[in-house]
């Protein structure tokens, strides 16, 4: 009787805990550098880890000795290049090989760059970061973050800046101040045109991106925000409003770079693999700003972030966003530019 009481409680736990479906983060982990080393995916040229826990996500590579242990392993291969190379100050693909970078936990606004981050983050993976992804958030203004660009130069880093034009972190509603249609009218040129003129004072080489996956409404920029899926109010009477702003939103800030000669800049096009709503108005291509404008085409790859969430393996998500994400251009590389999956025991 007694055996059979802690077969049942051992079993209750189990089912509470989300049960033994699956693999566990550590197998993610492992599957997914399989399948990047062995070139499943052959215009993938930059992975970047997101590194941070929050609520019941345990999104940090040292969540449990296995997942470390794994990510270590998969680093460790030649094929992850910790240096970048550049052409006429743009961000180029270094042959056969994947730039590894990360998000090495910059807090919960995503923007408190710290050499002991850095230094934490590469310790553990035993592997240094070519870049380091962080947040520029516009809660106060449209300010170009000098610190912490100053930061990750001074490691011998390149700065991956993420333009990320709200005011709170309100999630799924449309921001109070910053809208997309206040973006293409010229609201903000006064401090666009300060922050771009900033950025060519670095004389560093930058990798920029706005609007972090751009079709997730819970984001202010994302199409359901901006218009939606209607038509009739906005330019092209056969393009969805909200992807339309969007795109035409991006277009306009890397105009005002180049109209100021900012030369020293490398667009990213960040998306989400599978983007919410799921609706044909808000796919992935709506979005694009075009190949006359971006450079480096980026994806977020998540497994589960909780450990109830139902089990996707990074083959999975993949072998569904890469036909999408190679059909927006023949010739772009692509970066994910976000992954990581959370403990599920």
């Amino acid at each position: 009787m007694k055996i059979f009481l802690t077969l049942l409680c051992l079993f209750l736990l189990s089912c509470e805990n989300g049960g033994d479906e699956g693999p566990y983060k550590a197998d993610w982990i492992k599957n997914s550098f399989l399948q990047l080393t062995q070139n499943a995916y052959p215009r993938v040229k930059a992975i970047s880890w997101w590194h941070e826990n929050f609520d019941q996500s345990k999104l940090r590579i040292d969540s449990s000795p296995e997942a470390l242990a794994e990510y270590q392993k998969g680093v460790s291969n030649a094929k992850y290049s910790t240096e970048l190379m550049f052409s006429n100050k743009k961000l180029v693909v270094d042959g056969d090989r994947i730039y590894h970078g990360a998000f090495p936990d910059m807090g919960g606004e995503e923007d408190v760059v710290t050499t002991a981050a850095i230094r934490s983050f590469e310790s553990l993976a035993k592997k240094e970061i070519a870049w380091v992804y962080f947040s520029d958030n516009w809660l106060t203004g449209i300010n170009f973050p000098s610190s912490a660009v100053e930061t990750i130069v001074s490691m011998g880093k390149t700065p991956f800046i993420r333009m990320m034009a709200r005011s709170n972190f309100d999630e799924n509603t449309p921001d109070p101040n910053y809208s997309m249609a206040k973006i293409i009218s010229g609201v903000y040129d006064t401090q666009l045109k300060a922050w771009a003129t900033k950025a060519r004072a670095t004389n560093v080489n930058l990798l920029i991106e706005f609007g972090t996956e751009a079709n997730g409404q819970w984001f202010p920029w994302n199409g359901q925000h901006n218009g939606g899926g209607t038509t009739t109010n906005y330019g092209d009477p056969t393009l969805a409003d909200g992807p339309e702003r969007f795109r035409d939103a991006y277009r306009h800030i890397i105009d005002i770079f180049k109209a100021l000669n900012v030369d020293n800049v490398t667009w990213f096009f960040h998306v989400d693999a599978y983007g919410d709503p799921e609706v044909s108005w808000n796919e992935m291509k709506n979005y694009f700003p075009g190949e006359s404008y971006i450079d480096w085409i980026g994806v977020s790859v998540y497994g589960p972030q909780t450990p109830k969430e139902d089990y996707d393996d990074f083959k999975d998500i993949m072998d569904l966003a890469y036909p999408k994400l190679t059909a927006l251009s023949p010739t772009l590389p692509i970066a994910i530019l976000e992954f990581a999956v959370t403990e599920k025991k």
